[in-house]
């Protein structure tokens, strides 16, 4: 355990940083495996939505530094791939 004041400080601003991404990976999961669930029954319809709404968060994940940028085009990529497909 840390005696530093400022290390204590830091340890208390980290944990927060931890569990502020793991939400924000989390509802990113979420809004992929809704999209691939969509697409997996070939509804088109439904899956435009769902694409619209999991970019829109991968986004948002890169802006805040949660994932990297190549990883965020890479899904989003691969998942608009899938959407033309159907």
């Amino acid at each position: 355990m840390a005696n530093i004041k400022s290390q204590i400080k830091r340890n208390k601003q980290n944990e927060q940083a931890r569990l502020r991404n793991k939400a924000v990976k989390s509802s990113l999961k979420t809004a992929v495996r809704k999209f691939r669930n969509a697409a997996a029954t070939a509804d088109a319809e439904k899956a435009a939505p769902l694409l619209r709404d999991a970019s829109r968060k991968l986004d948002k994940a890169v802006s805040k530094g949660v994932i990297h940028a190549n990883q965020a085009a890479n899904k989003k990529s691969a998942m608009a791939k899938r959407a033309a497909s159907l």
